[in-house]
């Protein structure tokens, strides 16, 4: 089993800036896939941004040159950087984890999510 513990959420103005931390505990084994989600009340959960062990990175639309993602493999520890929110970016945040062990086997793990609230 693999814990994932979020960190970083909160209200802010809109123009401003957050930082969401994910870190991940338990029987990890490997991780090659962290990725943040999001879901806002009415809405289907949605991902906003995935980052490899090797650090390859992938970003929806709607957040591509203000949300950053990066990772510290050593720490087993997903960021995502946000910058320029909008009301629109109003919404739980998820932390994912896929995982890898054994022979060819993987599962996946949610974080408890974290909330932002960005205001007009």
């Amino acid at each position: 089993q693999v814990q994932l513990v979020e960190s970083g959420g909160g209200l802010v103005q809109g123009g401003g800036s957050l930082r969401l931390s994910c870190a991940a505990s338990g029987s990890i084994f490997t991780i090659p896939v962290m990725a943040w989600y999001r879901q806002a009340p009415g809405k289907q959960r949605e991902l906003v941004a995935a980052i490899t062990s090797g650090g390859s990175t992938n970003y929806a639309n709607s957040v591509k040159g203000r949300f950053t993602i990066s990772r510290d493999n050593a720490k087993n520890t997903v960021y995502l950087q946000m910058n320029s929110l909008k009301p629109e970016d109003t919404a739980v945040y998820y932390c994912y984890a896929q995982r890898q062990y054994g022979l060819g086997r993987q599962d996946g793990y949610w974080g408890q999510g974290t909330q932002v609230t960005v205001s007009s």
